[in-house]
């Protein structure tokens, strides 16, 4: 090595070193302006709260209802009532909510706290910014889908709950369990494994496309033997075996179940660009898929229903949401247009994939109408089209778009993930006696869908926090490089 060639290496080191520090002193930085800060996005958290002249669409599925007054007391709902009878506390901070929507808060369950430029295992700063958007965007409860640094994910559960950080309450999912083709997880190790995740707070544990059936059985008889739920994107595993070994949940639909793959392989993940043409043609209503339909419902299976990152592939149709431009950086911003205008002079994929979510919509609601246990999520990865919160809304006025009524996509996106996380008797619904996460929303989304979008308030165990506030403070934090 030449000495020119080690003062060049020297200096690179150098440079790393100084670059990493600065880094590290910027987190540490922002962090500690984020404990002091959160007081100034509290609208009210005074222990009586009246909301009068508010709709209410009670996350039941029920039709809405005009005119409630809704009384939160010590964090939680102590009454609803009709505002021709309601006899309205006196004291306390009352606010007249005329033209707005009390709904509950959204629960996530197919979520992540990094955006796709984070990677999820560089800076907790990256947690932060998507932990403020979920909850800005009325997402009060989120399941993580899988972590790339359950440390982080940890640390951000931790501070929430301390009340230094401002987020979503948060039901951690362990990092993703795969392997390489052609490799294999011992099942021994496997079980210790989930035993570990499981003492660290996990709750769900998440399998990924490579992995097997004597694997993925592996997980479900640890996680079982713990009191412990078991989801997965699949891949190599179809829909049915997963039912058949136990597995709970299913993430995405029917977009990543390879069974009906002409040429499936057992235990094998094919590639996507060669299942993927023959699922955009496959009839939803045949009797293959419908029974397998019936087998989930059966064995009680869950489906989380992820369109908004799906339609992300779907070419002309994906519109980005233009608020994302105030909360991503420019570069990741720029980065977003660029990938939009490479898929609008793709002639192939984005059709073939507007095809495969109009199957995946249909799946959907063909689950529910059979009984199926449908939950909602954003999954906000891929390219970086959808991001924490503004994802969860736009995946509401997707499933209208799918077949459901407002009233019944609140639902899916509210008390069903509430039910299968084992929370319903304290969050999902607006009811009397349960914790008071209500969000609200200027105008009606029991008659438009988009209103969802109008977020002005939301409340997280009787506190209100200014959605307009919480978006403003990560004005281009999101996607920055670490």
């Amino acid at each position: 090595m030449t000495n020119q060639t080690a003062k060049s290496r020297r200096s690179r080191i150098f440079h790393g070193i100084g670059a990493l520090c600065c880094l590290l002193l910027l987190a540490v930085i922002f962090l500690a302006w984020e404990k002091r800060s959160t007081g100034k996005f509290i609208v009210t958290d005074a222990p009586l709260v009246v909301l009068t002249h508010v709709r209410v669409v009670d996350g039941t599925g029920a039709p809405a209802r005009e005119d409630q007054v809704i009384v939160i007391e010590s964090g939680r709902i102590k009454s609803i009532d009709d505002g021709s009878k309601a006899s309205v506390p006196t004291g306390g901070k009352q606010i007249d909510l005329t033209g707005h929507t009390a709904i509950p808060g959204l629960v996530g369950m197919h979520e992540h706290l990094f955006y796709t430029t984070d990677a999820g295992a560089r800076d907790v700063a990256a947690n932060v910014s998507f932990a403020r958007l979920y909850l800005a965007s009325g997402v009060t409860t989120i399941r993580t889908g899988g972590t790339l640094s359950l440390e982080n994910d940890q640390l951000t559960k931790k501070q929430v709950e301390n009340g230094e950080w401002l987020g979503p309450k948060i039901h951690l999912t362990s990092p993703y369990i795969n392997h390489r083709v052609g490799e294999s997880l011992n099942p021994q190790q496997l079980a210790e494994q989930i035993d570990g995740w499981a003492s660290e707070g996990v709750t769900s544990f998440k399998i990924y496309t490579n992995i097997s059936r004597a694997e993925l059985s592996a997980v479900v008889r640890a996680a079982h033997k713990r009191g412990l739920k078991v989801t997965g994107h699949l891949c190599a595993v179809g829909f049915r075996e997963a039912a058949d070994l136990g597995i709970d949940n299913l993430e995405h639909g029917l977009v990543v179940d390879t069974e009906f793959y002409s040429a499936k392989r057992t235990d094998q993940c094919p590639q996507r660009s060669d299942w993927l043409p023959e699922l955009a043609k496959l009839d939803v209503m045949s009797p293959h898929v419908q029974e397998m339909i019936r087998e989930l419902v059966s064995h009680g299976v869950a489906i989380t229903s992820t369109l908004p990152i799906f339609e992300t592939y779907a070419g002309q149709r994906f519109q980005i949401d233009p608020r994302m431009q105030y909360a991503l950086t420019p570069q990741a911003y720029a980065s977003c247009l660029s990938h939009i205008q490479r898929e609008r002079e793709d002639t192939r994929w984005p059709k073939l994939w507007e095809a495969v979510l109009k199957k995946e919509m249909q799946f959907e609601h063909e689950f529910v109408k059979a009984g199926g246990l449908l939950m909602a999520g954003t999954d906000p990865t891929g390219w970086g089209g959808v991001i924490a919160g503004f994802g969860d809304q736009r995946g509401l006025e997707l499933l209208v778009e799918a077949g459901f009524t407002p009233e019944e996509a609140i639902r899916i996106a509210t008390l069903n993930g509430a039910l299968f996380l084992g929370e319903a008797s304290r969050i999902g619904t607006l009811t009397v006696g349960k914790q008071a996460d209500v969000i609200i929303v200027r105008g009606n989304p029991s008659s438009s869908i988009s209103d969802i979008r109008n977020v002005e308030l939301v409340f997280k165990d009787g506190v209100g926090y200014d959605s307009a506030k919480l978006i403003e403070s990560v004005h281009g934090l999101v996607g920055g490089e670490s």
